[in-house]
């Protein structure tokens, strides 16, 4: 929460000692240095604003990657009907995920920190939002990736019914992936990892006393970092235990040669993230195992992604 405005085309970089030091004053009315980083130096500053200004031309260059070969390749007639749908839908969403970004960091510059004991942080709901919508966009462009670059392969002959029963599992491991990982935007929102920090016990206890302490009920689910870490936990292994299984089953069912290699590199990639996700627990949550843990559960989600893909061609004959 560094940059405090928002521009559409870009911020300027400050680069004289004298713009650098407006910068640092519009900083210091926020709630973030009044409450939090009172003691921060301007070099300090620099460098969580060098941060910020990173992420922020990084997500703008991704849109002028695609948006210009796209309007290239729109121009030159090499899309069909279908592919020019998914280019617009693409765009619409890419935009979607700047102004998402945007409306997130707003929301730790509101006025709604008050207390010395507040944390001015983003709401853990726009934050998981902006984690969704980027992961729905790359699932999509992955998805499309592979259709040009390694389409699914047929199987011959006649499909057993397990085989198709193979498929919604599959599918139903994908879903299982993504939503564990947005659970984890709650986690990072409310900093959820900082307490409770075992496993697989919660202070001794399966069930922590406090899981249901805000009224009225339904708030702990995404207010209450003990009951979001719970939650995460849970779903963790809920999804180990399906991906485990769907594995297993895997060795057993006829699938499309390429199919078998997904599923064992799911398995394999979803017990390491389990395993990086309890080292970050334990360790108190240091910031390179928190970002490994995170992309972890992209790379797993694009595994899962290509198991599904690889099914694609698995469809019951018409009678």
């Amino acid at each position: 929460m560094s940059m405090v405005t928002w521009k559409l085309l870009g911020e300027k970089m400050p680069r004289t000692d004298a713009e650098w030091r407006e910068e640092f004053d519009r900083y210091q009315q926020f709630p973030e240095f009044k409450l939090k980083n009172q003691d921060i130096t301007l070099q300090e500053f620099k460098l969580i604003w060098y941060m910020e200004y990173g992420h922020r031309m990084w997500g703008r260059a991704i849109g002028a990657f695609y948006a210009i070969p796209a309007a290239y390749f729109w121009s030159k007639g090499y899309f069909n009907k279908a592919m020019k749908m998914r280019v617009l839908a693409f765009g619409a969403l890419i935009g979607a995920q700047g102004l998402m970004g945007w409306y997130m960091v707003k929301s730790g510059l509101e006025d709604r920190f008050h207390q010395e004991s507040d944390v001015p942080r983003v709401s853990q709901y726009r934050l998981a939002s902006h984690l969704g919508f980027a992961f729905v966009l790359y699932s999509l462009f992955l998805w499309s990736a592979l259709d040009k670059l390694l389409p699914a392969q047929k199987l011959i002959g006649q499909i057993p019914a397990a085989t198709f029963r193979f498929k919604r599992w599959a599918h139903a491991t994908k879903a299982a992936v993504f939503f564990t990982a947005l659970s984890g935007a709650f986690v990072a929102g409310l900093d959820a990892g900082l307490i409770y920090n075992s496993f697989p016990k919660m202070a001794d206890r399966w069930i922590p006393s406090d899981i249901l302490a805000l009224s009225p009920t339904l708030r702990n689910f995404t207010e209450n970092p003990t009951t979001v870490q719970f939650d995460h936990r849970v779903l963790g292994t809920a999804t180990l235990t399906l991906i485990t299984g769907m594995f297993l089953i895997s060795r057993r069912r006829m699938l499309p040669p390429r199919a078998y290699k997904a599923a064992t590199a799911v398995a394999a990639m979803g017990w390491m993230q389990v395993a990086l996700g309890i080292t970050t627990l334990l360790t108190y949550v240091p910031v390179p195992l928190a970002a490994s843990h995170q992309s972890g559960s992209l790379i797993l989600l694009s595994l899962a992604i290509w198991l599904t893909h690889e099914m694609k061609l698995v469809k019951r004959l018409p009678k």
